[in-house]
Order: structure tokens, then C-alpha cells, then sequence
């Protein structure tokens, strides 16, 4: 056995010589000299232990134990070939990276994702998405969906979905506990929330309410539930647990499947939503995934 790890280059010179039974045509290939492979053979010959190869007049041929090492090298030497030429085809395909928030990548995005691929299928998309933006995800990403109001986002940005909401739940919470023909009504059933830091950012069922100038009876809360991502806001509704704020947008297809209803009145924000947000030095493929993002929302509008 070898003293120490065989290189890949002894591997890959082995493999050529006995591919082409020539010790100077494995050279020629490999950009070698006849002496350099022949040293090369001889050594690992020695480190084994074993002849690999017969000298012949006109070129080589393989021992038994070189046959053997052929079967393992010859396989090796092809993965990593193939593995080589995989890396460098990734590293030429375009990736856009596309930076937003867990409801809009789960509800909105995601179930959209194959009518850009099937646009774009030379375009790999990165998707992070974060509850959490650093001042500098302009620089972190191709595109940027972020949720905020004009005054944050309007100088650079376009406004994707206006915020507008309603109150959602099944159909059997509804016959269960409704109807809920007004805020107050609401205000006495069972509400799902989604944690938020204080003030909310977008409306929550405080907000919501004081809209309407109901204030919620302490004793009312109880049994209520609670949840720091949206797409769990969203599952707890969709299995009767309560009722939901639901985002336009993020629950229109729900609402289309009859899987949730409406429960309530809508309310929606002038000037607050998802802004989308190009990054600072825009590129070809980040354009065309802002244009079919700009496009998407008009086509379901």
C-alpha cells in the first residue's frame, strides 16, 4: 500500500497512459514530457508495490494489478471530471437573489415561482427571506420585496400590493360562531394574532378595531392564539381555529378556493404594502425578475 495519499495528477496520468497504451502520447495530451510521465508511472509503481504496466517495443500494456487500478482510478478521475464541468456550468448560469419576508415568499411568491422559471429557465433564483432587514439589504440582494410605507420605500421603490386586509376564516368557524356583520361582533370571537413589535408595523387586531372605534372587552381575548410567522396565522385559520387578518395578496387564491371567507369588513392603508426594490446597481437578469414581479401583481389585480 502507499506510504502516503495518492495525488490526483499520478491518477489522472495513469489513466491516459494505459487510455492510450503510450507513454508519449499520454504526455502529449497532458502537456507533458515522455520523461515526466515515465517518472511519474515509476513511482507509483513503487509506492505500490506492484508493476502496473509491461514495456513493450511500441507502447504499454496493463498488468493484472493495473487493470484493477484502472477500474478505481478510471472512475475516479471521470466523477471529478464530470463534477468540474457541473462547477463551471453553474458558475456561468445567472442567479438573482431575491430578498423578502416569510408571508410574502410562502403565499405570495413561491406558488408563482414556476411562471418566471418557464420565462427564464437560464436563471437561477436565490430566495432569503428574513423578518429582519439590515440598512444595507439593497446591497445584499438583486431584488428586494420589503414590506413598509412610502415615505421608507417610495423614493426608490415601486408599490407591489397596497396593503388592504379582511378578516378570513373557514366556512364552518363562520356558521359556528358568526355571522360577524361588524367589527364589534368580531371583537368577541376567537382572533388569531401575529406577534408584532409595538407599534405594529401593519394593521394587527388592535389596530384593526380602534379603526372602527371598538375597544375590546378584556375577557374577550381568551382563547385567542398567537404567531410569529404569517403562514402560521394563516394555518391556524385554515384548520378553524379563529379568525385571521388576511392580507389582499397573500390570501386571494384562499379566498378564490373557498378554502377561507371573508368575516368582516376590509380596511386597507394608502400608503403602506410591499414595495419592490431594485438594487443599487440594477442588472439585466434583475430587471427581468422586477419587471415579471411588477407584471404578476397587474395580471391578478
Amino acid at each position: 500500500m502507499p506510504d502516503h495519499p495518492l495525488e490526483l495528477g499520478w491518477m489522472r496520468i495513469f489513466v491516459e497512459v494505459a487510455r492510450l497504451g503510450s507513454f508519449s502520447s499520454a504526455a502529449a495530451l497532458l502537456g507533458l514530457t515522455q520523461p515526466a510521465v515515465s517518472y511519474q508511472i515509476r513511482r507509483l509503481e513503487e509506492q505500490f508495490g506492484v508493476s502496473l504496466l509491461r514495456r513493450q517495443h511500441r507502447g504499454v500494456t496493463l498488468t493484472a494489478e493495473g487493470e484493477r487500478l484502472l477500474d478505481v482510478t478510471a472512475k475516479a478521475v471521470g466523477d471529478i471530471d464530470a463534477l468540474a464541468r457541473s462547477f463551471r456550468a453553474e458558475a456561468q448560469r445567472p442567479v438573482v437573489r431575491l430578498r423578502t419576508d416569510y408571508a410574502f415568499s410562502s403565499l405570495w411568491l413561491i406558488p408563482r415561482m414556476d411562471g418566471f422559471r418557464l420565462l427564464h429557465p437560464e436563471t437561477d433564483i436565490q430566495i432569503v427571506a428574513t423578518q429582519r432587514f439590515s440598512a444595507g439589504f439593497r446591497d445584499e440582494a438583486d431584488v428586494a420585496v420589503v414590506f413598509g410605507t412610502r415615505a421608507e420605500f417610495g423614493a426608490a421603490g415601486t408599490l407591489l400590493l397596497q396593503e388592504k386586509v379582511v378578516p378570513v376564516c373557514t366556512q364552518g368557524f363562520l356558521d359556528r360562531n358568526g355571522p360577524f356583520e361588524d367589527a364589534r361582533q368580531l371583537a368577541k370571537a376567537v382572533l388569531i394574532h401575529l406577534d408584532t413589535p409595538m407599534p405594529s408595523p401593519w394593521f394587527d387586531w388592535r389596530s384593526y378595531l380602534t379603526e372602527f372605534s371598538v375597544v375590546r372587552d378584556a375577557h374577550a381575548g381568551r382563547g385567542d392564539i398567537s404567531f410569529n410567522t404569517y403562514s402560521l396565522v394563516i394555518q391556524a385559520a385554515l384548520s378553524g381555529q379563529g379568525v385571521a387578518i388576511g392580507w389582499m395578496g397573500l390570501v386571494d387564491t384562499l379566498l378564490q378556493a373557498g378554502m377561507l371567507v371573508e368575516a368582516g369588513p376590509p380596511l386597507e392603508a394608502q400608503d403602506r404594502g410591499y414595495w419592490l426594490v431594485p438594487p443599487r446597481s440594477p442588472g439585466a437578469h434583475s430587471e427581468s425578475l422586477g419587471a415579471w414581479l411588477v407584471g404578476e401583481v397587474g395580471g391578478s389585480g
